[in-house]
């Protein structure tokens, strides 16, 4: 943004010159006319008056377009940011916060700034330098004017911050409001085929409604304050100006005061407090953006404080390096010990299995090993640490998108759509998977819709195995990736994960299913740790 500082600092010095020049000009034209002057006499004024009126409109649209092309600019630079970030932190921390609220704040929150960048940082530009600007040419002109100038200005500011103070309270209710919202209606949207196949979709009815109610209520609590602050600045400002007015008639009339320098600074006095009383009422405009933004700071942050090992570190994987060892990993979530002190050797070719009781942390370990939550203790491949572009992983939750089954499948690739490589590679990989039998130029609907649980989940499956054969990636993780398949369906997937092994893969897959720990090369046990 500094480039659109710096040129609305200029802009605002442009359009403060015309400011003053037209109140300059009015005067003259006035009192040239009272004077008896003629048309001829007057025409230079009236073209240098509209001079100063074509600047000023020139002045507010380039300020206007600038701001737009700066508020594009950072809103990109803050999603570009902010989902990196998300990627970072991992599904785990998206679970937690909720994809309603995570696309709340991405999508609508970030696009609140453009009220904060295309209207309220104008105005603070512009009250910055005109005001003072201002000020000092009435100064120079009526001193008197200028002390009351003086005197009435600083009462604005102050019903700023109090009103500013109040305005930020409500809107962060607002905000957490429509967060609120946009995940009740999405729990309701996600369940509604269970709700109805128990006959229950029309009791979510009223908690909608509760929940939009609140939010009605809030915004109307924020509109309500708007006008009211609307309302008192407008008040104070008007009251200045007149206040002034009646000075400048009194001493008109006194002969102390010659008309052109009255009518001269009687033209400014409402130009002085219109970008101060501008930025009051702009900040509401500017509130939910700004709500918005500090959470997306705060994400950052949280991204930030994971190690850049944990992330995707390397442009491309090296192959198996040695073994996969975790020596003492320890994972909280919030207060609870999850893992406690986790010590284990995966070697290259072969098939090991995660199991144990609900809740012992199987799936947190692989999280561990993804670095999608923070962890104690080291994770190891070879002589270096594990890094995310090392892995080729499927989760519980297919995660599938809109598009078709290839693309899903191949996403992420480096090689481009309709390549031969890429073909055969989808080809290949949906055998792997077992997923043959599925069309891959076949549409999915939002979140994969058009699929069955199985066959979602063999794609995601062949999302791993595509990974795996295009990076080479020498770990390949798997979730429970047999839990919505057949006894057939199932053998099969594992005839795969045993010739990735055989490849020279470190294939380690939670499972308590019994065909699943009978083809492991090894089983390994974990407890449940009751620790808060």
């Amino acid at each position: 943004m500094r480039g659109f500082l710096a040129l609305g600092g200029l802009l605002g010095l442009i359009q403060t010159a015309s400011i003053i020049g037209f109140a300059w000009f009015v005067s003259v034209l006035v009192t040239g006319a009272i004077a008896g002057q003629s048309l001829a006499e007057l025409s230079g004024s009236f073209a240098a008056l509209a001079a100063m009126v074509l600047l000023r409109a020139f002045t507010v649209w380039a300020m206007d377009a600038a701001s737009a092309a700066g508020a594009a600019r950072v809103k990109s630079q803050l999603r570009v940011a902010v989902l990196a970030g998300i990627r970072k932190l991992g599904p785990s921390w998206t679970q937690r916060r909720g994809s309603a609220a995570t696309a709340t704040l991405v999508g609508p929150g970030l696009d609140a700034l453009d009220g904060y960048f295309g209207k309220y940082l104008p105005q603070l530009i512009l009250t910055a330098i005109a005001t003072p600007l201002l000020v000092l040419a009435i100064f120079l002109n009526d001193w008197l004017s200028a002390l009351i100038v003086a005197l009435a200005l600083p009462i604005i500011p102050l019903f700023m911050v109090l009103i500013g103070m109040a305005t930020q309270a409500v809107q962060r209710k607002q905000w957490d409001s429509l967060q609120h919202l946009s995940g009740s209606f999405l729990d309701v949207v996600g369940g509604l085929a269970t709700l109805k196949i128990f006959g229950r979709e029309r009791r979510q009815l009223a908690r909608i409604r509760t929940v939009t109610d609140s939010y009605r209520t809030e915004t109307m609590k924020v509109l309500r304050l708007s006008f009211l602050s609307g309302f008192v600045l407008e008040l104070a400002g008007s009251l200045s100006v007149a206040l002034i007015a009646v000075t400048i008639g009194l001493r008109l009339l006194d002969g102390q005061l010659t008309l052109a320098v009255g009518l001269f600074v009687l033209i400014l006095a409402p130009e002085v407090f219109l970008p101060v009383r501008n930025v009051g009422a702009q900040f509401h405009a500017a509130a939910d953006g700004m709500a918005a933004s500090a959470e997306v700071f705060e994400v950052l942050e949280l991204a930030d404080a994971i190690p850049a090992d944990a992330a995707a570190a390397a442009a491309a994987p090296a192959q198996a390096r040695g073994p996969l060892r975790l020596d003492g990993v320890s994972v909280h979530r919030g207060d609870r010990l999850i893992v406690d002190g986790l010590s284990a050797e995966f070697e290259p070719g072969t098939l090991s299995v995660l199991a144990g009781q609900s809740g012992s942390g199987k799936s947190t370990v692989l999280a561990a090993l993804l670095g999608f939550v923070p962890s104690a203790g080291e994770i190891t491949l070879g002589d270096g640490p594990l890094t995310r572009t090392e892995i080729a992983w499927a989760g519980q939750n297919p995660a599938l998108g809109s598009g078709s089954v290839a693309g899903n499948i191949a996403l992420g690739s480096a090689l481009a759509e309709g390549t031969p490589e890429r073909v055969r590679l989808i080809e290949a990989s949906m055998r792997l998977a077992a997923a043959s039998g599925i069309d891959p130029e076949h549409e999915l609907g939002v979140n994969g819709a058009g699929l069955s649980g199985g066959q979602a989940q063999r794609v995601a499956l062949a999302r791993a195995f595509y990974r795996w054969q295009e990076l080479g990636t020498p770990v390949l993780l798997l979730d429970e990736p047999s839990s919505a398949l057949d006894a057939e369906t199932e053998a099969r997937l594992l005839g795969s994960l045993r010739a990735a092994a055989d490849a020279g893969a470190i294939v380690i897959v939670v499972s308590h299913r019994e065909a699943v720990l009978a083809a492991a090369d090894r089983v390994l046990w974990l407890e449940t740790v009751h620790v808060d």
